[in-house]
């Protein structure tokens, strides 16, 4: 029973609080880069597209349950130095030569462990593994998605260091819950990709030059409006939270000009890309052989000792 009241907690509430683009937007993202696959990909993946969006949270039930998760889902450029981009090797085998995987760890190895998911992919469509292409597959969309988060490439991921907690739940949470209806989110067809790990880099360089405008722009609007209109009241599941208000949320998505849903483009593209690009790789095994497939349920324990930050 204790379980089961972590769970609900977790699924109910974090999503909307600190949690990673929040479930509606990560079960959104993975449903859509479906429609950008290749005819010779698409009709195994629609066949299977509510199991890949609907695991596409996997990842953040794994944060609370497995130790060594928690650290795929970000990395903090800025402990690095100003000079942050160049100064983290690109690659893990030069990275853990530079520096020791402890420290690696301790500040997110979301760019190098999305790539070995990728090939954990590559190996899945080796195999015509079919329920393991499908986890890899939600996985692997999770992940980059956390990738194109400005506020998961930060030391000062939630606002905690500049007075704005809350900010990242806002950002990757309510403002999608809210807006992403009107957003256009159809990208075009998927494309190889020569140099995964090196994409996988500049996804997360382009995500980090936005955060002091994420940050700027939140405290700029809090100015602007009282407490009283900042924030407002829902009823969810029998209880009255507070949540950012509606005329606030607008005004934010507004002055981002369109941020929130070019985030969201770049994580649609990258992942129909990197999917596509894991079957390539494979020498493009015919999916139509693997049929319909019945995928056993990831089964989860949330451990009460692991100390996870909301990320």
């Amino acid at each position: 029973m204790r379980l089961y009241t972590i769970w609900a907690f977790l699924l109910l509430f974090l999503p909307r609080g600190d949690g990673d683009w929040g479930f509606y937007a990560h079960s959104l993202i993975n449903r859509q880069a479906v429609f950008s696959l290749p005819p010779e990909m698409v009709g195994f993946y629609k066949s299977h597209i509510e199991f890949i969006a609907e695991n596409a949270v996997n990842p953040d039930k794994r944060r609370y349950a497995v130790a060594g998760e928690a650290e795929k889902h970000f990395i903090d450029l800025d402990i690095y130095g100003d000079s942050a981009l160049v100064l983290p090797p690109k690659y893990w085998p030069e990275a853990i030569e530079k520096f020791t995987e402890d420290s690696l760890r301790n500040h997110g190895i979301g760019p190098w462990s999305a790539y070995r998911t990728m090939l954990s992919l590559t190996s899945a469509f080796e195999e015509k593994n079919a329920s393991a292409i499908l986890r890899f597959s939600a996985d692997l969309g999770h992940y980059l998605g956390d990738l194109n988060v400005p506020l998961h490439t930060t030391k000062n991921y939630n606002g905690q260091l500049t007075g704005q907690e809350g900010i990242h739940g806002f950002w990757e949470s309510r403002v999608p819950e809210l807006l992403a209806s009107d957003y256009s989110l159809w990208i075009g067809k998927a494309e190889y990709v020569e140099k995964p790990q090196l994409a996988i880099w500049d996804a997360v360089a382009i995500a980090h030059s936005q955060v002091d405008s994420v940050l700027a722009l939140e405290r700029q609007l809090s100015q602007q409006f009282p407490e009283d209109q900042k924030y407002s009241y829902e009823e969810r599941n029998g209880l009255t939270v507070r949540v950012y208000a509606r005329e606030f949320t607008e005004s934010y998505d507004k002055a981002l000009d369109g941020m929130v849903e070019r985030q969201m483009r770049k994580s649609i593209k990258m992942i129909a890309d990197f999917w596509y690009t894991a079957w390539i790789n494979a020498g493009q095994p015919d999916l139509k052989t693997l049929g319909q497939t019945a995928v056993e349920e990831e089964k989860t324990n949330a451990d009460p000792k692991l100390k996870v930050r909301e990320h």
